[in-house]
Parts: structure tokens; sequence; C-alpha cells
């Protein structure tokens, strides 16, 4: 694990980016296509507005393959729909292929929309292992990532795969993949900052293991790499860093 702590926002965004474009262009130079799991909430938004401007011109975007760790159970047209920021922010403005975008099906039951999207990935990775390039996370307040929530059975999951995760405090559904699947992939990152989440990331990176309370704790790559790119306000609680 590496731990990429700068002063600013500004910095955290500008360092993940030039992060996604060399794992990128790594990954077309070895195999001809980069996969890609995309995370939602307001913090990858700015990400994916950089990665449309600024970046727009170092990636051969036509052979990126996005997905998304996870998403809510609304329309895709829906405010909250995951699928519609990153359509806004990183599709749109890139003239992204559809054939290329592989979102979740929210026009089904959660349970058949898990499964359905399992059987996509599978279907991608062709019989191989069900790694992804990289995998773009965030952090809860209370220590989820992804839709891995505290205190839901997803958590213990052992085999790799989608599943549908039913919030009660919420009464809604998410569908997330799940940690066998994300702990598969060839690069993990989490983007984190404010200090809102300085709490989480002490939590899941310092205190003892807890799944059920900490449920990001579960992230630990079996051969794959995993960095967290964080700004000071949301590492001040860490001892060693």
């Amino acid at each position: 694990m590496k731990l990429n702590i700068f002063n600013t926002e500004n910095e955290v965004l500008a360092a993940l980016a030039a992060h996604f474009v060399k794992i990128a262009n790594e990954s077309v130079a070895a195999n001809g296509k980069f996969s890609v799991a995309l995370s939602g909430g307001s913090s990858p938004k700015k990400l994916y507005e950089l990665l449309a401007s600024s970046y727009s011109g170092q990636v051969a975007w036509e052979k990126v393959y996005f997905f998304f760790g996870d998403e809510r159970n609304v329309p895709q047209t829906h405010p909250d729909s995951n699928y519609l920021m990153a359509k806004k922010a990183l599709f749109d403005p890139l003239h992204i292929s559809a054939s290329n975008i592989f979102a979740v099906d929210t026009s089904l039951p959660p349970n058949e929309a898990a499964q359905q999207y399992e059987e996509e990935i599978e279907t991608f990775f062709d019989d191989g292992e069900l790694s992804f390039d990289l995998i773009l996370l965030g952090l809860g307040d209370n220590s989820h990532t992804a839709s891995l929530f505290p205190f839901t059975p997803v958590l213990h999951d052992r085999t790799p795969g989608v599943k549908e995760v039913f919030l009660p405090d919420q009464q809604v559904y998410r569908i997330t993949l799940n940690a066998p699947l994300i702990n598969e992939a060839q690069h993990i990152a989490f983007l984190v900052y404010g200090e809102g989440k300085a709490i989480a990331v002490h939590h899941v990176l310092e205190d003892d293991e807890d799944i059920e309370e900490y449920p990001a704790q579960l992230i630990e790559p079996i051969v794959g790499e995993i960095q967290w790119f964080l700004d000071t306000a949301a590492a001040a609680m860490l001892d060693n860093h």
C-alpha cells in the first residue's frame, strides 16, 4: 500500500489523474485495452472532469472500457445515478462510444441487475481472471467503500461477484462489486479528501480490523497494487504517514 498525501484537493485530483493516465497507457500498450471501474459521488466527479479536459489528449479513449464499482437503484436519468454523473462529466465530453460503457441495468429488480452485471463482467473478461486494470474507490464517513456498507451481508462474500445491498436506514437498494472482486484488480486507487473523512481514514488504515464497522478494511488486493490519494486534511488523524 502506498499513501500519496498532498496539501490541496486540486493536487490530489491532479496526481490521481496522472496515475489514471499512466495505468491506462501501460494497459493499452500491454493488452490493447484498459478496463476501469468508476466510483460515484461528488469527489470523483471532479476527477472525471479533469480527465475529460486537461488530460483528454493523453489517453486512447477508444480503447478504454468503463464499468462501475457500484450503482444506486435509480433510473439512469435520475440525479443520484452514478452512471448519469459519469456520462455528464466524462463520457459525453470525450465522446465515449456506448459499446465501451458497461452500466448497471437499474430497470431490473436489484437482484437481477446484480446478476446480469456479474455476467457482463464475466463475458468481458472471457473466462479469464475477473481482474480490472484499475478500480477507483471513495470512502464514506462511515468507512464504507463502493456499496460495501457496515453490517451488510455482502461483507462476508468469499467469491468474486456483484451483489444487491439493502440499506435499512435509507430503505434503498444499491448494486455493488463485492470485496473479492475488487481485490482481483491490478490497481486500486482510493480518492479521499476533506477533513470530514479524517476519522474514517484513520479507522480503515490504523484501527484494529473490524470489517463490520469499517468495511473498507476489506480492500486488500491479492496480487495488485493499492494506493491512497489523500489531502492533508483527510490524513490529519493518521499516526504513521
